[in-house]
């Protein structure tokens, strides 16, 4: 019988690249957590690297928002030097271990809210040029108004998460739900262009997590691991 080639993987080291896209309130953050324990346990060595946690940069950005210096180019700058310290220093270590790295959020998160801040298309993909493509992307989509009630009812509306930085309304509650609508629109754009694996967020925790499972397990099981 004739072997299948491995599939090689989209950024040409030996580890493997998932992120995992969607806005504040999506979950992202408890199916990463999931998904490391059950790779784990597979016996999978895990990296998670989440947005905006460079020793480097975070502080600075923190303070930046305190103090509402953030000009939306400025902003594109701060993160994206946030995800390059990250990048060197975890993400490609990782990668180069042969490991499986897993990002809450990627580059799609700046071209969606940069994007929506007033920032070039152009200009914030060239920025992100150097960024490894991964091999799976999976986006958690749901609807504004289910955003609106978990945020409301977790940790409450983010200054700048429901765009009040850029002027879209004095009401916080119609900034959010217009700022979030504009982001959605923006992954909606991308959701071909980039192969994002759509995965409707408003289902169970469990139901989302065996289908992300069986998706990492297909390429897995396809020999992209060195």
């Amino acid at each position: 019988m004739e072997r299948k080639p491995k599939k090689e993987s989209k950024h040409g080291y030996p580890g493997l690249l998932i992120s995992i896209e969607g806005t504040d309130g999506a979950g992202r953050t408890t199916q990463i957590e999931r998904l490391r324990d059950w790779l784990a346990i597979e016996g999978y060595g895990v990296v998670i690297s989440e947005w905006k946690t460079s020793r480097l940069i975070a502080k600075a950005i923190d303070q930046a928002k305190e103090r509402n210096l953030l000009h939306a180019y400025t902003f594109s700058l701060l993160y994206a030097s946030d995800f390059a310290d990250r990048l060197e220093h975890v993400i490609i270590p990782a990668l180069t271990a042969g490991m499986v790295v897993l990002t809450d959020r990627y580059t799609y998160t700046a071209y969606s809210r940069d994007v929506v801040r007033g920032v070039s298309p152009k200009w914030i993909r060239s920025l992100y040029d150097f960024a490894p493509k991964p091999d799976l992307v999976f986006y958690l989509k749901m609807p504004v108004e289910i955003l609106l009630k978990r945020i409301i009812g977790s940790s409450g509306l983010d200054y700048y998460e429901s765009g009040r930085d850029i002027g879209l309304s004095t009401d916080f509650y119609e900034s959010f739900k217009i700022y979030q609508r504009k982001i959605l629109n923006e992954y909606l754009k991308m959701e071909n262009e980039f192969e994002f694996e759509i995965v409707d967020g408003t289902a169970s925790i469990d139901i989302i997590q065996n289908k992300m499972r069986k998706k990492v397990k297909e390429l897995l099981d396809s020999g992209v691991i060195k």
